[in-house]
């Protein structure tokens, strides 16, 4: 007896087979209450551009439980006896009352080095003893922090900033720099090829320079694209090396906030003010911040680190966009604590 299997019948077979697994495969599914997660945008400006802001469910949860805020210390009154007259050796917080120095104090503790306790930057045996650099380096922390506060809100606006927006439970806070000794080029005549070409968490994983901050966020190079004419023309036009270091930074931004471009450009002209979002000018007065906080109170501190916490070329570690923004476009999701601690806001000396 011959079977007469035939291409028709064995296709149909096929098609049976495929229709049954996964049939079978979503019952189970949806039995175990599994759901797909879709990915999903939001306008984020002008109608018709194109300017979306993309999200993954996935990722939203995960940012959202990076960034659970602990809860305050009851407040403290400003009353009674200043800090300095019962502890010695206070530099910064000489405004505060006892009780609210050892309000903030503690808070430091669980915020900064909550494995390691107050011995993370003080003498235990003599807490007025500043051998250890950690408690130099706290002072300074302390004094930038009242400065970001008070002096750029053209920033962090009413929000603020406490400790824990960059720290979060850590001694070292996860997103500093340091300036990056750009690789030799491999051939060639060139000395070196200014970065380019070695991807890197900095510049996207893309070929643009590897780093973009020592120029831009530390140094004060102009931060600008080519210009829509033959050569480049003042004061917009760059050259294509500072344009490339330029959209280098971008990335970094981008990444460090967790936003697509167009949260702050149109890309029909990128450099035009008239068609960005306000969060721009925001930006805009970030990277002044950053400018500001690298110069002024950070780098000045690697006379007062150990050498194995500076760089490669023996500069001071430094803070960047992702330092406070770890991947939200608002620090912990927008969440003030710095309200909860007016001790950092600069309480006026009296």
């Amino acid at each position: 007896m011959r079977l007469d299997f035939t291409f028709p019948k064995y296709l149909a077979l096929g098609y049976l087979a495929v229709v049954i697994v996964v049939l079978s495969t979503v019952s189970v599914f949806l039995g175990l209450g599994w759901t797909v997660d879709r990915v999903h945008a939001t306008q984020n400006g002008y109608r018709g551009t194109g300017m979306d802001q993309v999200k993954w469910p996935a990722a939203e949860r995960a940012l959202k439980a990076a960034n659970v805020v602990p809860e305050a210390l009851d407040p403290a009154s400003p009353e009674g006896d200043k800090a300095t007259d019962v502890y010695q050796n206070v530099q910064v917080l000489k405004d505060l009352s006892a009780e609210q120095f050892g309000r903030v104090m503690s808070s430091i503790t669980e915020w900064v080095a909550p494995d390691e306790g107050c011995g993370y930057c003080h003498n235990v045996e003599n807490m007025a003893d500043d051998s250890l650099y950690t408690k130099k380096v706290a002072r300074r922390m302390l004094e930038m922090t009242r400065h970001i506060n008070n002096d750029w809100k053209a920033h962090v606006a009413n929000t603020g900033v406490t400790c824990y927006t960059c720290h979060k439970g850590n001694p070292v806070p996860a997103n500093i720099w340091f300036a990056d000794p750009s690789p030799q080029k491999d051939a060639g005549v060139m000395a070196t090829n200014d970065g380019m070409g070695h991807p890197n968490k900095t510049n996207g994983s893309s070929s643009l320079p590897r780093d973009p901050l020592s120029p831009l966020l530390f140094g004060k190079e102009p931060i600008r694209v080519a210009g829509t004419t033959g050569l480049p023309s003042k004061p917009y036009g760059a050259s294509i090396q500072s344009t490339e270091q330029t959209y280098s930074l971008m990335m970094h931004m981008s990444a460090s906030l967790g936003v697509n471009c167009t949260f702050c450009h149109n890309t029909r002209s990128f450099s035009d003010w008239a068609d960005s979002t306000p969060q721009r000018m925001t930006a805009w007065h970030g990277i002044q911040m950053a400018r500001d906080l690298n110069g002024s109170y950070l780098d000045p501190l690697k006379g007062v680190y150990p050498p194995n916490r500076l760089g490669p070329l023996g500069d001071a570690p430094k803070v960047s966009c992702a330092t406070c923004h770890q991947g939200a476009n608002k620090p912990l999701l927008g969440v003030s604590m710095a309200k909860d601690f007016p001790e950092l806001g600069g309480v006026p000396a009296k």
